[in-house]
């Protein structure tokens, strides 16, 4: 399928906030409750993410979802 432009932002800005907490993606991980490789794929714009995942990832990281899709 076509990637659209807004996976790229999700994971720029998953990639800017995990760095800014000192979080290696296992770590992110544990903390969502998502594997270690499905965060990876997301950070490398494989992925097509839900929006409940959104979620549990902008929850793990401190900020809102709308932040994790928001292009700066």
């Amino acid at each position: 399928t076509h990637k659209g432009p807004l996976r790229d932002v999700l994971a720029k800005n998953m990639r800017r906030l995990r760095a800014d907490l000192s979080l290696s993606q296992e770590a992110l991980a544990d903390v969502c409750g998502i594997h270690r490789t499905y965060i990876g794929g997301i950070e490398r714009s494989e992925r097509n993410v839900s929006i409940d995942n959104i979620a549990r990832i902008a929850d793990g990281l401190g900020t809102e979802p709308w932040r994790l899709l928001k292009d700066d």
